[in-house]
């Protein structure tokens, strides 16, 4: 059944299979490989400009303040923005949604809608909403009050807070 000539037949496969292997590895490995150096100068690959180390200067970010964009606000603009708003919120003086009322929330103190349940988070901040605390309060939330219970990501566009804002001033008796 087995004799010597068969067993070296299948043995001379098997090492011969496995060359095959090894080979058609190497030469993929050379075909496909980025490089296994890690020093900067024989690194391979495409080397995308970021332009950090460009002797030319870096275009200039003008923020603009908030105060001045309030002041142009339009509050046309903000009442289609309130319509986010209004899945929590409510912009009848008294009636609390899943937020709290905010009719009248422009320049009035924080925490004082009745019959609402402030979080801890926005029980320790203090002072008044004025448009730049309401405007840092959207931008983010989370961050202008660590643990808060809004669970809304921020309005990022000052002009947008602006506006809404601006809407909200709009909203008293």
């Amino acid at each position: 059944m087995f004799d010597t000539m068969t067993i070296t037949k299948v043995g001379g496969s098997l090492c011969a299979a496995l060359l095959i292997f090894l080979l058609g590895g190497w030469a993929a490995d050379g075909l496909y490989s980025v490089g296994g150096s890690h020093d900067d100068e024989h690194r391979a690959g495409y080397v995308i400009d970021t332009g950090e180390e460009s002797d030319e200067p870096a275009e200039e970010v003008v923020e603009v303040a908030f105060a001045d964009v309030y002041a142009t606000a339009d509050a046309g603009a903000g009442e289609r923005l309130w319509r986010q708003c209004s899945a929590c919120h409510s912009d009848e003086a008294g009636r609390n949604g899943v937020g709290p009322s905010l009719h009248g929330v422009v320049n009035r103190a924080k925490h004082t809608a009745e019959g609402f349940g402030y979080s801890d988070g926005l029980l320790a901040t203090t002072g008044d909403w004025t448009p730049e605390n309401i405007s840092d309060f959207i931008a983010n939330p989370r961050e202008y009050a660590p643990g808060t219970a809004m669970a809304y990501n921020g309005m990022r566009d000052v002009e947008d807070r602006a506006n809404l804002i601006a809407y909200l001033a709009t909203l008293v008796d």
